[in-house]
């Protein structure tokens, strides 16, 4: 039996987060004063006292998220994971557990990415929305005649589980595909809340930036293997690691596939670290024979 340890993104923020953590554990709490030295300003303030509001903007989102993950990963008395994965942002949290950027290095990491991502929001009009429903493959061709159609970027940028697939793009093209995904059967098609087209084309300006702060910092061999969104497979060389971490900023999140080849590799328990159990009913959605757990 292996065990894969996986860490959530983006959308499992909530107020109060990691408060529990930082009153019960001296080490906790060392890491908490840490960021709130590297960031430049107190996150722990917004994590614990902060509202569902202060919460939602992209350069608290992404380091909240990352700290409490880590600091839940942590928390368990001799984790040896044999395999790790991240969704999104959560793909740092996974290198920090398996030894190939110290807390440190990726904290920088997930704010210069977070910072990035905000303005790459602001450039352009753009949204995600989640499919229901309806096949990958028809998901996919909806996408790419959409784009031949408007010149516009609309892509599948998150392969969740079968049948849920979030797709990426300007708003226009993103409100043409919806309505069309819904005539060609979709149990909904649905605009998220969110400010930006995160996994396509339109987050090629906060890649460039991301690509320079990776390149500048230290990697280290890993303790096991990563499986990472725009791969799907196991990767433990340094550079493959950086490339895939630099590419995910505009590439899909393959995360059905990942789980797929972590299960094919032979995972059968997957424990999620950090705020929420979003994975773990993605997990089982995506084969229900695995047995799944997380600390929070």
């Amino acid at each position: 039996m292996k065990h894969a340890y996986i860490f959530p993104g983006q959308g499992s923020q909530f107020p109060g987060m990691g408060k529990p953590h930082f009153d019960n554990s001296a080490f906790a709490k060392k890491l908490f004063e840490q960021a709130n030295d590297i960031l430049g300003f107190r996150i722990s303030d917004i994590m614990f006292e902060g509202s569902e509001e202060d919460l939602k903007q992209t350069k608290v989102t992404q380091p909240a998220i990352f700290l409490h993950s880590v600091i839940a990963f942590r928390s368990i008395e001799n984790a040896k994971p044999d395999m790790v994965a991240g969704h999104s942002l959560g793909e740092f949290t996974a290198l920090v557990a398996n030894g190939t950027l110290s807390f440190e290095d990726a904290l920088s990491l997930v704010s210069v990415r977070a910072t990035a991502m905000q303005k790459a929001c602001e450039i352009n009009t753009s949204t995600m929305a989640a499919v229901l429903n309806l096949s990958d493959d028809k998901v996919e061709a909806i996408c790419e005649e959409v784009q031949k159609e408007t010149g516009e970027v609309v892509v599948p940028a998150n392969y969740n589980c079968p049948g849920q697939l979030v797709i990426s793009g300007s708003k226009n093209a993103i409100d043409i595909a919806c309505e069309r995904m819904k005539a060609a059967g979709a149990k909904r098609a649905l605009v998220l809340p969110v400010g930006g087209a995160f996994h396509s084309p339109l987050m090629l300006p906060a890649k460039e930036e991301l690509q320079a702060a990776i390149l500048s910092t230290k990697f280290h061999n890993p303790v096991c293997a990563i499986y990472q969104n725009v791969a799907a497979k196991a990767v433990m060389d340094q550079e493959e690691i950086k490339q895939n971490l630099i590419d995910q900023l505009t590439g899909a999140v393959r995360w059905t596939q990942s789980v797929q080849a972590m299960i094919a590799d032979g995972a059968s328990k997957f424990t999620e670290c950090g705020p929420g159990k979003v994975l773990q009913g993605l997990v089982l959605k995506i084969n229900k024979e695995m047995q799944v757990d997380g600390v929070n």
